[in-house]
C-alpha cells in the first residue's frame, strides 16, 4: 500500500504537517478575513456560512483537521454543528464569536470546544491558538479526502457514516464511526481504553465493557476475519491500535 499520511513539501525540500481547517461563520467579511490569513499560514481553509452548508461540505471534501466555529449563526448555531460534528468524530473545535459571557464560555468549553477566541481577535494570535491544537492531536496518517482508501479491502467515507468492505457499502452508527476515527487518527500508536471512553462518551459515566462491544461489533463490520483483526488490534492492559500494515 502506498504511504498515505497527509504531508506538505516547503519550499526548502523539508515536509511538515498539512492541515486543513474548517471555518464557519455568517459574517462574510469575518469568513474572508480569516480564511486569507489561515491560507497565507500555509493552512487548507474550507469555509460555509451555515452549519448545514458546512455538513454538506464534509461530505463532499471530506474532514477537516480542525473547526474553527461561530456560536450565534441562523438555524443551526455552534453549539448545535458541534454535537452534530462530534457525534460522529473528534474533530477538534475552536469557537470564534462575540459572545463573552463567562457561563457561555465556560459551557462551550466543557462540551465542546479546545479554545474559545472573542471578537474582535487578532489573527496572529488565531494562528497560534490554532497551531496548539494541532500538535496536540498531531499529523492524520491518511489523507482526509471524502473516501479514505486504506487498501484493497477498505475504505472509510467519514460524511456519511460508512465504509466500503470489498467495494460493498457498510453504514456506521455515530459511535462507530467516531470510534474508527480516534483509531485511524492515530494509526499505529496504541489508544488507550481511558482514552477512548473519555472521547467517546465525555458527559457519561461509561465503562471498558460498553468499549468491547462497540469494538466488537465495528470489528464484525470492517475486518475480512474479525477473530484475526487486521486493522483494530488489540493492546494488552492499555486499549487498542489501528494497524497501517498487516503484523
Amino acid at each position: 500500500m502506498n504511504d498515505t499520511r497527509l504531508f506538505s513539501t516547503q519550499s526548502n525540500g523539508t515536509t511538515s504537517p498539512f492541515y486543513r481547517i474548517l471555518i464557519v461563520d455568517d459574517d462574510p467579511f469575518i469568513l474572508e478575513l480569516v480564511r486569507r490569513k489561515l491560507e497565507q499560514s500555509g493552512f487548507e481553509v474550507m469555509s460555509a456560512q451555515s452549519g448545514h452548508e458546512a455538513l454538506t461540505l464534509i461530505q463532499q471534501k471530506g474532514l477537516p483537521h480542525l473547526a474553527l466555529l461561530d456560536i450565534n449563526m441562523p438555524g443551526m448555531d455552534g453549539f448545535d454543528l458541534s454535537r452534530r460534528l462530534q457525534a460522529f468524530s473528534d474533530v477538534p473545535v475552536i469557537f470564534l464569536t462575540a459572545v463573552d459571557e463567562e457561563d457561555t464560555i465556560v459551557e462551550g468549553i466543557q462540551l465542546f470546544a479546545e479554545d474559545y477566541v472573542t471578537k474582535p481577535f487578532s489573527p496572529r494570535e488565531l494562528v497560534a491558538r490554532i497551531n496548539r491544537v494541532l500538535r496536540r492531536i498531531g499529523d492524520f496518517r491518511y489523507t482526509l479526502n471524502p473516501i479514505i482508501q486504506v487498501d484493497e479491502h477498505l475504505a472509510v467515507d467519514f460524511g456519511h457514516q460508512r465504509a466500503l468492505v470489498e467495494g460493498k457499502e457498510v453504514p456506521l452508527t455515530p459511535t462507530e464511526t467516531k470510534l474508527l476515527y480516534i483509531l485511524m487518527r492515530n494509526a499505529g500508536r496504541p489508544v488507550s481504553h481511558d482514552f477512548l471512553i473519555r472521547r467517546l462518551w465525555p458527559m457519561e459515566e461509561v465503562f471498558e465493557d460498553s468499549l468491547r462491544v462497540h469494538v466488537h461489533r465495528l470489528r464484525h463490520k470492517i475486518e475480512p476475519t474479525p477473530s484475526k483483526p487486521r486493522y483494530i488490534k488489540t493492546e494488552r492492559g492499555i486499549g487498542y491500535r489501528f494497524a497501517i500494515e498487516p503484523d
